[in-house]
């Protein structure tokens, strides 16, 4: 049974157990891996799966139910099992469902065919002699990694929303491993796009030109001093705290910020944007995991907190409205709260700008040890980071084992500058996250 043989289905169950309030949402998708190591292909995955997840308000409490099987018993089964799930339930919280006739802004985009199986090993296996092909310090250990996604949600409810949604994406992973006789460095690029059009040629050759940059290096010296994060580790810094920003993570007790909105909380140069249409993210969205209409807004906006993220029931605890930042991880589970694309606005010097105004610092490429090293609740992080030493205004040596350390509270505050160079890493995922280039006062670095 299709997914709109088995709404009707439900309907008709929702009306012979007279339930007027319900929701019925429906998740589906497909995905394909190939990966090649050593010339060879190594891993092969393809899958298919989704379901729906049925709610109901019974008497003010509101009961879930979920399944894989789309037919007209399980229709009728899951309907009931969500009444009796409501009918057990001892809370007083508030529930909502989304009211329909809402507006919701068009998608501009044009989604493409994904490859074919053998299109996908035909790239894997080309690309990765590619890799080997483009430097002579390239060695065994390379690896890539082709990808194909396709998925489709669907949200129906008793209040008039009826709304659908579908996506396809394919992509591209190049893991470089080079070697200059003493050591070993590695590093990736991830592309996204019709893999026909992308330009392999360009992805291997930064891989590899960015593993070369790794060899050697040694750890800089200990201190508090200027720190510019760039684009990619300011990206990974941001979507650890990223949680800060939630609602619900503030009612909770789970972030500094409850209670802080319409204060400043940032330098003035600071301006943090969620955006569900930005053009470099994969999956833009234009309703969230309860059905209402998403839109761009300044979470920061010069260093002032405009707002957090909201879904519909800790907007109403709030006495706010909804900001449509609803999630569900998956069909059958509950909702929750993200960001679609969180970034920080562009400054309005140069990165080589920004580095003159640093002065004598560290230029950080990468960090690691993010979840064992971060905590968004207090803000405190301390994270292996390489990169390269500022010394006199430019970049210079390559550095790395050691650690920098702060608290993302205080780091909001001490932002000095931004470059003009914002980009998004690209990753496979429902939220994108992205920064230019940041400059941070007083953070400390522990190094030799």
């Amino acid at each position: 049974m299709d997914y709109q043989s088995f709404k009707n289905a439900v309907i008709a169950a929702c009306a012979e157990f007279g339930i007027e309030e319900y929701e019925l949402y429906y998740q589906s998708g497909s995905d394909t891996t190939i990966g090649v190591f050593a010339h060879e292909i190594n891993e092969f995955s393809s899958s298919e799966g989704g379901g729906i997840c049925f709610r109901c308000i019974v008497e003010g409490k509101m009961g879930y139910a979920s399944t894989q099987a789309l037919n007209e018993a399980e229709a009728r089964e899951v309907v009931r099992r969500a009444a009796d799930n409501a009918a057990c339930l001892e809370t007083e919280e508030a529930v909502f469902l989304c009211e329909g006739g809402k507006e919701y802004r068009t998608l501009e985009r044009t989604l493409y065919e994904l490859p074919t199986t053998e299109e996908l090993i035909e790239t894997a296996l080309a690309t990765q002699e590619k890799i080997y092909a483009a430097d002579p310090m390239v060695i065994d250990g390379c690896q890539t990694q082709v990808i194909a996604e396709s998925s489709e949600i669907a949200i129906y409810n008793s209040k008039g929303l009826d709304l659908t949604y579908s996506n396809k994406v394919s992509g591209l992973v190049v893991a470089a491993v080079v070697s200059d006789g003493k050591e070993m460095s590695d590093s990736y690029e991830i592309e996204l796009g019709k893999l026909s059009e992308l330009d392999t040629d360009a992805i291997t050759a930064k891989a590899v030109a960015d593993a070369k940059l790794k060899l050697g290096g040694e750890a800089p010296a200990s201190g508090a001093m200027p720190v510019i994060f760039n684009t990619e580790a300011m990206c990974s810094l941001l979507g650890v705290f990223s949680s800060i920003f939630s609602s619900e993570n503030a009612q909770k007790g789970l972030s500094a910020l409850a209670g802080k909105e319409g204060e400043t909380i940032a330098a003035p140069c600071v301006t943090l944007v969620d955006d569900p249409f930005h053009p470099e993210n994969p999956a833009p969205m234009n309703f969230d995991g309860e059905g209402c209409p998403t839109y761009t807004k300044k979470v920061i906006e010069d260093g002032k907190l405009n707002t957090l993220l909201y879904n519909m029931k800790t907007a109403a605890v709030a006495g706010k409205e909804t900001t449509g930042n609803a999630s569900k991880a998956g069909y059958d589970s509950s909702v929750g709260i993200r960001p679609f694309t969180m970034y920080l606005e562009n400054g309005d010097i140069s990165e080589e700008a920004l580095l003159e105004k640093a002065g004598n610092g560290v230029y950080i490429t990468s960090l690691g040890g993010l979840h064992a090293g971060a905590n968004p609740i207090s803000g405190d992080f301390s994270l292996q980071s390489s990169g390269f030493k500022i010394e006199n205004g430019k970049k210079t040596d390559y550095i790395k084992a050691f650690t920098v350390a702060g608290n993302f509270y205080d780091l909001l505050k001490n932002v000095q500058a931004l470059a003009d160079n914002c980009h998004l890493p690209r990753a496979m995922g429902s939220t994108a996250f992205g920064s230019p280039s940041v400059l941070v006062d007083g953070l400390s670095v522990a190094g030799k």
